[in-house]
């Protein structure tokens, strides 16, 4: 086990020379090491990392202070997803396209508009989606960019309208300060 521990913390740490920007995580279970990438976010006042619900989900989970993202009204999260192991996404576009497709199948009748593109700490602008189901009464935005080898995905989600609108701006601030 101790072997397993210390081949995991060598790999999170090389990976975290290999890129700042995307966070790598081992983590050793009874069925062997599990891999997770999400991009790294920074430290947002209000705002803190859930690392229980982020090992669960396999994403960046964020809820606000005093809650858990399994019980806040709101929440950000957000996921890498390496190239090589979804060698079916070919594009951003097509990574977009097919965000949208699941979304609607899960949620008939639901709406999907463009929103305003979101520019990050590093000059670079992330095209944005906004997600509106008609049935649960969720409201969704999502950020869509690319970096080297990984699609990157930055969402926020709430279960009331007033919430996501509070929220827009953290959420905005989250991608800002991704560089």
């Amino acid at each position: 086990m101790y072997r397993l521990l210390a081949f995991a913390i060598v790999l999170v740490a090389a990976s975290a020379t290999a890129s700042a920007e995307i966070e790598k995580v081992a983590v050793p279970t009874d069925k062997g090491l599990i891999l997770h990438w999400w991009p790294k976010l920074p430290d947002i006042t209000g705002w803190h990392f859930d690392r229980d619900a982020s090992y669960h989900y396999g994403f960046a989970a964020w809820a606000p202070d005093n809650f858990t993202f399994a019980d806040a009204e709101t929440v950000i999260y957000a996921r890498a997803i390496y190239k090589p192991r979804d060698p079916e996404t070919k594009s951003l576009d097509m990574l977009i396209e097919q965000d949208k497709q699941h979304f609607l199948a899960k949620s008939p009748g639901s709406r999907v508009e463009p929103a305003p593109s979101l520019p990050t700490g590093d000059g670079r602008r992330f095209r944005s989606l906004s997600f509106s189901q008609s049935t649960s009464g969720t409201w969704d935005r999502a950020a869509y960019g690319e970096e080297g080898d990984y699609y990157l995905m930055f969402i926020v989600s709430s279960r009331s309208q007033s919430g996501y609108q509070k929220t827009m701006a953290t959420f905005e601030t989250f991608i800002a300060r991704y560089k």
